[in-house]
Formats: C-alpha cells, sequence, structure tokens
C-alpha cells in the first residue's frame, strides 16, 4: 500500500489525528479531508487546518452546512443541551453524518487517483451512535464501490479499540504527546485535555488514565 494514495476524514480530534498518523505510515500520498457542518466550535475547523499544515498533508474543507439544517443536534445548536438516555442515541448524534461524510469523502479520493479512505469511526467505544458500528462501514463500503464503480477500501483502525488502546496505537506511531497536546475532542472546544466534563472528555480522559497506567507513568 506504500505507493498508493489515501483520504482521511478529519476533525483534528484524537482519534481522526491518530488514523493520520496510522495512515501516513502506509500510504505514500496522503490527504486529508474535514467537513463544515455548523460545529458550535469553530475552533475544531481551525485545529484540522493547524494538524494539516504541521504535517504537511493537503487539506480539503467541504461546506455541509444543509446536515445541520436537516438534523438539528447538540453539536450544531447551542440551544440543545448535551445528554445521554439509557436506550437512545446521545443529542451529539448527527443523523446520517457519516453516511455522508464517507460519501463525499470518497468522491474527493477518486478526483485525486485514491483508492483508501480511513475513519477513525470505533464500535467499541461507539457512544450509542449507529453510523460508526462496523456492519454500516462495511455495506457503505460495497455500496461505494457499485455506485462509482471504482474500488474504494474503506480503513477502520479504530473500530474494535476501546480509548486506552487508542492512545496506546497513538504511542506506537509516535504521536502520543502530540495528539495529547494538538487535538480537540472536547464538545465545549477546549484543546488538549478539554474541559473534564463533558462526555467526550470523560472518555478520553478515562482511556488515558487506564493507558498511562499500564504504561506506568502519570503524564501531565
Amino acid at each position: 500500500m506504500k505507493n498508493e494514495k489515501a483520504v482521511v476524514v478529519f476533525s483534528g480530534g484524537q482519534d481522526s489525528t491518530t488514523c493520520l498518523f496510522w495512515a501516513k505510515k502506509r500510504f505514500k500520498e496522503v490527504h486529508v479531508v474535514t467537513f463544515d457542518y455548523g460545529q458550535r466550535h469553530q475552533l475544531e475547523i481551525e485545529c484540522a487546518k493547524e494538524i494539516a499544515n504541521d504535517l504537511n498533508v493537503p487539506h480539503h474543507i467541504l461546506n455541509m452546512s444543509l446536515l445541520n439544517q436537516l438534523a438539528p443536534n447538540a453539536l450544531t445548536r447551542s440551544d440543545i443541551e448535551i445528554t445521554e438516555k439509557e436506550g437512545e442515541p446521545p443529542s451529539t448524534f448527527v443523523e446520517g453524518r457519516n453516511l455522508l461524510f464517507l460519501s463525499f469523502a470518497a468522491v474527493l479520493a477518486k478526483q485525486h487517483g485514491a483508492r483508501h479512505i480511513i475513519t477513525g469511526v470505533c464500535e467499541t467505544d461507539f457512544s450509542g451512535y449507529p453510523d460508526c458500528r462496523d456492519a454500516f462501514i462495511k455495506s457503505l463500503n460495497v455500496t461505494l464501490n457499485l455506485a462509482m464503480d471504482y474500488s474504494f477500501v474503506v480503513h477502520t483502525p479504530l473500530m474494535w479499540l476501546d480509548k486506552a488502546e487508542t492512545w496506546e496505537l497513538a504511542d506506537e506511531l509516535d504521536a502520543f504527546d502530540y495528539v495529547r497536546e494538538k487535538t480537540l475532542t472536547c464538545y465545549n472546544g477546549i484543546k488538549g485535555d478539554g474541559c473534564g466534563e463533558c462526555p467526550a472528555c470523560h472518555l478520553r480522559q478515562r482511556g488515558l488514565k487506564t493507558y498511562l497506567a499500564k504504561r506506568g507513568g502519570g503524564g501531565k
């Protein structure tokens, strides 16, 4: 695969940045694509720009504002509270997001002669998002290939990893400190270790604590 091209679906968060380091180890040319869908924090897009610049990869930003109009959610509307209820997707779930993002990433990939698409979705710590499941990704991969008559391969390096194992992968890729300090996962728009209060921060910090205990170092 080292002579092939790839596109990473990229938000500038922990997962997609780890996937970017993973892709850079495996492919000759890597592009990243970020979607502007009216996120609460435009800092997410600025963070993605900074990382793409740091890592010297071509960065494409696509306007997906229609998604915000169609699917109101807590990630795009400040008047919707971030909540998680048993048996229901959390209020941060954006209907159709990964379906649309991966479809547009595939169109972009084909224009650049790339067959490989990388996304940081994960079924182990998927927070109840149905479009992060392995069955969905495999199904969409087949659909994309049929729709465009092109042999895409959708890679999900994190699919079966919990957050501690995702930190471990970043460490194996020599990217642990970079991912910890430069990425934005927090729903309240705070880079690095975040606000410590939102569900995204709880998940990230719980995984970090578990991995640091395993590694035998407390870190910062």
